[in-house]
């Protein structure tokens, strides 16, 4: 019987994975924004692998609308992603992977760390992905994968807020504004830990930050999710009534609420 892997969202990321899934065997069906998911769910109703690839922004209105025999399989890549945002719509064991490459229009797929996957169909995306040339490992301990997840949620954070004042790519932004991403790292780890209840050893997660600087760092700083980014932790932080002197200080500077 042929495996079902169905695909919600077939922009950059979800071209790679789908094509993934493809060389390995897998009959994808896509999910586009113009579609109802409840008419595909009909047609489809128990695929192996239900992948979301959405915005962030947009995550959450569709798990809230996701259909019911579809809420057991599921995939998410977003970034931000903690435990919270599955939770929230009573979804217990998502497959979840923290996506360490990169792709864009008329490029090959950019590896830059071996993406960690976690949940019960980490082996598919794992083989999925080594299919296409872009590595990737499961993670079994869901403490270990929750670091995974807020190391990404660090790194693409403070990178993206520190460079809304700085400009350049994150190796300009480790040499010569280092004070300015140490003091952006502080506040974005702050916010991290109240979103996910709990301290975290903040050394180890500023070396796992300086690995992925120092895996590209030609990479740009600042895209143009950026101020969305910094309203969204300013948002947590005021909920949480955390200080984060440097976001606030960026946000008056760039006009930001």
């Amino acid at each position: 019987m042929d495996r079902i892997a169905v695909m919600i969202g077939l922009g950059q990321l979800g071209r790679v994975f789908a094509g993934g899934l493809l060389r390995t065997g897998h009959v994808v069906v896509p999910v586009n924004r113009s579609d109802d998911p409840a008419a595909v769910a009909a047609r489809v109703p128990e695929p192996d692998l239900v992948m979301i690839s959405v915005a962030e922004n947009d995550l959450h209105p569709l798990l809230g609308a996701l259909p019911e025999s579809w809420r057991e399989n599921v995939g998410l890549l977003q970034n931000e992603l903690l435990p919270r945002d599955w939770e929230a719509h009573g979804i217990d064991t998502p497959t979840v992977i923290s996506v360490w490459f990169e792709k864009k229009a008329g490029t090959d797929a950019k590896a830059l760390l071996s993406s960690p996957v976690c949940g019960p169909e980490a082996e598919r995306l794992v083989a999925a992905l080594g299919a296409i040339d872009l590595p990737a490992r499961v993670v079994q301990d869901a403490d270990d994968f929750l670091w995974e997840l807020v190391r990404k949620n660090l790194y693409i954070l403070t990178t993206n807020i520190a460079g809304l004042e700085a400009g350049g790519d994150v190796g300009s932004l480790w040499r010569e504004r280092r004070n300015l991403l140490d003091e952006v790292a502080a506040d974005v780890l702050d916010v991290q830990e109240w979103l996910v209840g709990r301290k975290f050893d903040q050394e180890r997660l500023l070396a796992g930050l300086a690995e992925a600087i120092h895996a590209d760092p030609g990479h740009g700083c600042a895209g143009r999710s950026a101020p969305a980014r910094l309203t969204r932790a300013l948002h947590h932080a005021d909920v949480a009534d955390l200080a984060v002197p440097a976001l606030r200080r960026i946000a008056q500077t760039r006009g930001i609420s």
